[in-house]
């Protein structure tokens, strides 16, 4: 275990498989620092199980809040944790449910 390994909470890790594509939801409660100076970490993830770039993904991996749409990404407006889950839900295909 690395220092500061111990000190993260998982919040929410749900996984949903679609046969070839899947949808991943998770937040982690981490230290609060200049990356993650709400202590969230988060990646909203909707991708082909085969591919390295995500179909749709929202995330903050780097301390910056982001939209990837296949090899685009984006910079976002970051309007809370629960709106911008409720904004990818909605820009996801009709089939696909978290």
């Amino acid at each position: 275990m690395t220092a500061g390994e111990d000190e993260v909470e998982v919040v929410r890790d749900r996984r949903r498989d679609f046969g070839d594509t899947l949808v991943r939801i998770r937040v982690l409660r981490v230290p609060e620092s200049e990356t993650y100076p709400g202590g969230i970490k988060y990646a909203y993830h909707y991708g082909d199980k085969s591919a390295d770039t995500p179909i749709l993904r929202y995330d903050n991996h780097h301390g910056v809040h982001e939209r990837h749409e296949g090899d685009d990404v984006d910079e976002i407006e970051f309007p809370g944790y629960e709106q911008l889950l409720r904004r990818f839900v909605r820009e996801l295909p009709d089939e696909v449910s978290p």
